[in-house]
């Protein structure tokens, strides 16, 4: 989406923690809005969480633990209203809070979002049901097998968190139209932004490519 201005420094090697994953939430990818701390600690959009909530027994996409309604999330509020941010289409900078906004009429960085999204896919199969397992995956950098994305995530931040070498993400690839032969430049990065949130609780496997490219982007787009 964009890059935080930041001073850090990492070894040589590593694999680079994401600046904004601390402003994103789980569901949309996108930058907080009108942040809310659930129960369990993690934190959604207002608009998000009031999705999550719909069903009759609602649970935490990302812990799997039982959800309900949170409370104002005063300190990231008050963070995004402070924290500069440059877009990744046209290099403007600008304070996080303006980045909703601003990419609803950024015509480079809806190209750049649409450019990410065609990527990472394929020619989707004739039977979206003939697809890899999506329950259990295996390590992309050792042998180590059954995880499911929870455990795949916790296993890679334990044991590769420096491993800078390029892999396919299991988890993209067991999706209706993942190239398993895609490999992600910086995994680690990859794995904590895009896959701390369950699909299972949003993602429709039988919608066709179309359909799904343009929820993404619609998603990806949505003003405040």
């Amino acid at each position: 989406m964009a890059g935080v201005q930041s001073s850090s420094r990492y070894p040589e090697g590593s694999a680079l923690q994401d600046p904004l994953s601390r402003f994103t939430c789980p569901v949309c990818l996108e930058v907080f809005e009108s942040p809310v701390r659930a129960p369990c600690g993690h934190v959604f959009c207002t608009p998000c969480l009031q999705e999550c909530l719909k069903p009759i027994e609602p649970v935490c996409g990302v812990c799997r633990s039982t959800l309900s309604p949170g409370s104002r999330a005063v300190d990231l509020e008050q963070q995004i209203e402070m924290t500069e941010t440059t877009c990744d289409g046209c290099d403007k900078k600008m304070y996080l809070s303006k980045m909703r906004s601003h990419a609803a009429s950024c015509s480079k960085y809806q190209n750049y979002i649409m450019e990410g999204v065609k990527a990472v896919t394929k020619e989707p199969p004739r039977n979206t049901r003939n697809v890899p397992n999506r329950f259990t995956f295996p390590c992309p950098y050792c042998s180590e097998k059954n995880f499911d994305q929870e455990g795949l995530v916790e296993h890679c931040k334990k044991y590769h968190s420096m491993d800078a070498k390029q892999v396919v993400c299991p988890i993209c690839a067991s999706m209706p139209w993942g190239d398993p032969n895609y490999r992600s430049a910086n995994f680690m990065e990859h794995l904590q932004r895009r896959h701390q949130f369950s699909y299972d609780t949003f993602v429709d496997y039988d919608a066709d490519e179309d359909d799904m490219m343009a929820q993404v982007l619609l998603r990806s787009l949505r003003d405040q």
